[in-house]
């Protein structure tokens, strides 16, 4: 356990809750607060995730794997594409994230759990988040915020708790492969998660495959461009994302940037 004074903080503020519904994802933030809850409550934790179109296969595994590594109480609920996002408009994070949240919250309230907490940290509030008005609006407590926890010291900490999360590269939900206004499709996450799965598996860990109809567009992370500048693997990549079911792949120059399609916002 962890001596830090923030580390310490955040046991402390977790006790004043009592009984928590975390908002589990199997990210970085998520995984740290389970464990520091965990620690904090004991069994008075219980994680909560989300299995939904537009949340790739792989996570829900890994979700599933790190609860019961920390042995932790879990529950798996399933939300639909809501009709206000079918168009990915640009509020989508707030509107899907209140849907989301009063799911939770009412398995909270059944169960007789105090609060629903969640992973955003303190960071988060520097990039355009509609989400987190949500989780204001429903009182979705943020510990992580609340203690002024950074995703750097969010790192630290799991690796010094040796959480194998803590150098996992940041993910998000497949929604924000898709450029505001257009159609959310199933099958289109279906296209994504394989692709991006597909140069995950060669080495790439931070990717994200954006996709404008049949046109797939690859940001790799700034330090993997130089990776891309061979002939035989451009050939070989291109095949592949093709296979997924996009026709044209091409490759953002700029490299993985949190959020690009919001740079399009005013």
């Amino acid at each position: 356990m962890t001596n830090d004074a923030k580390y310490k903080e955040l046991i402390k503020y977790l006790k004043s809750l009592g009984k928590v519904v975390l908002a589990f994802s199997g990210g970085v933030d998520s995984t740290f607060l389970l464990k520091a809850s965990k620690e904090a409550l004991g069994d008075n934790v219980k994680a909560v995730t989300i299995l939904s179109p537009y949340i790739p296969k792989w996570e829900i595994e890994e979700a599933k794997e790190l609860v019961k590594e920390l042995g932790v109480k879990h529950e798996i609920i399933e939300a639909p594409i809501i009709d206000s996002i079918k168009f990915n408009p640009e509020d989508r994070c707030y509107l899907c994230k209140t849907a989301v949240f009063n799911m939770i919250l009412s398995i909270a309230k059944e169960q007789g759990y105090n609060y629903v907490i969640d992973g955003t940290n303190f960071d988060d509030t520097k990039d355009y988040r509609p989400g987190l008005r949500a989780l204001k609006e429903l009182d979705v407590k943020s510990p992580l915020l609340e203690c002024k926890l950074t995703k750097a010291e969010i790192r630290a900490f799991s690796k010094e708790l040796n959480l194998n999360t803590w150098d996992k590269p940041p993910y998000a939900c497949l929604l924000t492969r898709i450029p505001y206004g257009n159609e959310l499709r199933e099958e289109d996450f279906i296209k994504i998660e394989n692709a991006e799965k597909y140069m995950m598996s060669i080495g790439f860990r931070a990717i994200r495959v954006r996709c404008h109809g049949d046109l797939a567009r690859i940001e790799v992370s700034r330090s993997d461009r130089s990776k891309l500048f061979n002939e035989e693997l451009l050939d070989t990549i291109a095949s592949k994302i093709k296979e997924c079911g996009f026709k044209y792949v091409t490759l953002d120059l700029q490299g993985y940037r949190v959020g690009s399609f919001n740079e399009t916002l005013g």
